[in-house]
């Protein structure tokens, strides 16, 4: 079981959907949830400062692409551009979007923390499936 889930997604009714499908699936003990890419690369500019050894941190983060403030796409840029990718090793992404954009599933394999593109609401066959990765 996975230890900690971050979701980002501006959508609340979402976000709620996201945290129930979740729970209920057993996928993970903590679910952290933020509203934007802004208050994500925050969130670990504050996890960065830390014992990393020591510290818990999201093994996966479902990232919506089309929020305000801060996109999915300026997230992952930020997220490279402050070397999150190499100090929080073992976090993945799941790009979790209402999109069905070929550009944007292309675009999302350029990010080598990308491990996937699925198409929202998450489910509970998408849990069962991505609990069969080792990431």
């Amino acid at each position: 079981m996975i230890d900690l889930v971050l979701c980002i997604d501006d959508d609340q009714i979402t976000l709620m959907l996201s945290k129930m499908v979740i729970k209920k699936s057993s996928f993970c003990n903590e679910i952290i949830t933020l509203q934007n890419g802004e208050e994500a690369v925050e969130y670990f500019k504050e996890l960065a400062k830390l014992d990393i050894s020591n510290t818990k941190y999201p093994c996966l983060i479902f990232l919506d692409l089309n929020m305000p403030v801060m996109n999915g796409w300026e997230f992952l840029d930020s997220y490279m551009k402050n070397n999150f990718n190499t100090i929080f090793e073992k976090t993945k992404v799941l790009v979790l979007s209402s999109t069905i954009d070929p550009y944007d599933i292309e675009k999302s394999k350029s990010y080598p923390i990308v491990i996937d593109f699925l198409s929202k609401p998450i489910n509970q066959d998408m849990l069962d499936q991505l609990k069969t990765l080792n990431y």
